[in-house]
């Protein structure tokens, strides 16, 4: 009864949502171009922020989806600003042609290529299953008690995160195996075990992309905003130093969360490691294909972790690299036919607008303005550096609880950050690191299945109630915003990022 209660409030919800959240976003969006224009801000930032507010109602009522609202937005910049004074000669219009130019920027961006890179490992490893072996592995050297086999599946999470640039794939290789697990001892699907083990799937991942530079999307979008706007190329093993900390501690706090709030039904599942190594043994001795895999995520890995060290190659470019040597014919691991089916494009789609997005929030100077607003707003002038982290951080957790996607709320929220940070006149304020560091706040999508979509793929596996998400997902978030104060007290100001 309490499922349907949630599950019928949550569909009247999502309903009303889609049903009037495009009139919402395009009401907003004609009162904001229909009003004076402020002092100090161009007629084409003005549209800006319409486009910007647009874009958020469109992205938290979820009324389209997201390629589309994607295309939607292209449409807007295009005609919006194209009708508005050029900002660098405010006597000629800015022209449709020279808007949409910036409308398609983002698809120029080094980070779009990563992405896409990512996207495309994620596809060879569904394609070879050494994802699904690589999981099986570890769990088949955990044990049956089924404390280790929670210990296991946010272990297998953490390993993933190197090899698997892209969270819901790494969540959807998860979810069969756990599930599989689950229906093999014949444990209940609404136990508490079967519970804890599918949210840990999801809340783990979701702290690995904090961990590891690679693991999300949304961290390129913030890593690409931070070198255009502050001229700071941030590395692979830069990000590792300073968040590995703070994913460890999350995930011995996530294991012990889930134990105490959600104890399972037994200590031991008998017969627990035979199943695992049935599956295991299943899949056979390793293909060609996924030998090859292999040793090309262990070599990338390696020039992603020594980058600026060893060699003066990027994240991008190596990854880029690899993707083609994966595709060439005889010595590659798939086809482009094969690898195109496994693409979801609208993701990138919509990872290629969010960029342009923000670059125009910036260009069109709607960013600084919004910035200096917020900065008077929340009166965060002289504010010391720890205070400011604190209030943007609380603000980032707040309206994540709006977004289905961090990816979304990366492209809105980091250009704006960026601005606000320096328009502070606080004096060392570290405005690079500062910006790292709110960047892992925009992951931390723990308190609804709606905030991300792995924990919607979790979700839908029906092992647990959205109120078992949401009684685990509230500590785990309390505890990440503390451990983002304590380590910005201490750890990244001794190594320097605030």
């Amino acid at each position: 009864m309490v499922r349907k209660t949630l599950d019928s409030g949550q569909a009247c919800s999502e309903s009303l949502g889609k049903r009037y959240g495009l009139v919402l976003a395009l009401a907003v969006l004609a009162v904001i171009v229909a009003l004076p224009v402020p002092d100090g801000l161009p007629v084409a930032g003005q549209r800006m922020l319409g486009i910007l507010m647009f874009s958020v109602i469109v992205w938290m009522t979820d009324t389209i989806s997201y390629p589309v609202s994607a295309a939607v937005i292209m449409v807007l910049m295009a005609f919006l600003l194209g009708l508005s004074p050029d900002p660098a000669n405010p006597q000629n219009l800015l022209g449709t042609s020279k808007a949409l130019t910036i409308a398609l920027s983002g698809f120029s961006n080094t980070a779009l290529a990563l992405v896409g890179g990512a996207l495309f490992l994620a596809a060879a490893m569904t394609k070879t299953g050494l994802d699904r072996r690589i999981a099986l592995v570890v769990m088949s050297k955990i044990g049956t008690k089924t404390n280790r086999l929670l210990a296991g599946v946010i272990l297998v999470g953490l390993i993933l995160s190197f090899f698997v640039p892209s969270t819901t794939a790494r969540v959807s290789c998860m979810v069969p195996i756990v599930m599989g697990i689950i229906m093999a001892f014949g444990v209940e699907r609404k136990s508490r075990f079967a519970g804890i083990m599918m949210i840990a799937v999801a809340q783990a991942d979701s702290i690995w992309n904090v961990g590891i530079k690679t693991a999300a999307a949304q961290n390129m979008i913030a890593m690409g905003f931070i070198e255009k706007q502050l001229g700071k190329y941030i590395t692979w093993m830069e990000w590792f130093v300073a968040a590995l900390p703070f994913a460890v501690i999350m995930s011995v706090a996530l294991y012990y969360v889930l134990l105490k709030i959600m104890p399972p039904e037994m200590d031991e599942i008998a017969g627990g490691k035979a199943v695992v190594e049935k599956a295991l043994q299943d899949l056979g001795t390793m293909t060609v294909s996924e030998k090859k895999l292999m040793a090309i995520s262990v070599i990338l890995l390696l020039f992603w972790s020594t980058e600026k060290i060893l060699h003066p190659f990027d994240t991008s470019s190596t990854t880029i690299a690899a993707i083609a040597f994966m595709l060439l014919p005889n010595v590659g691991i798939m086809t482009w036919r094969e690898a195109q089916s496994q693409i979801p494009w609208g993701t990138l789609i919509l990872f290629g607008i969010g960029i342009s997005l923000g670059s125009a929030l910036l260009s069109t100077q709607a960013a600084a303005w919004l910035a200096k607003f917020i900065v008077v707003w929340f009166g965060l002038q002289t504010m010391p550096a720890l205070t400011i982290l604190a209030v943007l951080a609380a603000f980032l957790i707040i309206i994540h609880l709006g977004f289905a996607s961090a990816t979304a709320l990366a492209a809105a929220m980091i250009p704006i950050i960026i601005s606000v940070l320096q328009s502070v006149t606080t004096p060392g304020i570290n405005v690079v690191g500062m910006t790292m560091v709110l960047q892992y706040v925009v992951s931390f999508g723990f308190i609804l299945p709606v905030n991300a979509p792995q924990n919607m793929v979790a979700y839908g596996t029906d092992t647990f109630e959205v109120k078992d998400f949401i009684k685990t997902g509230i500590p785990l978030t309390v505890i990440a915003y503390l451990l983002v104060l304590l380590m910005g007290a201490t750890y990244w100001q001794w190594i320097g990022v605030l």
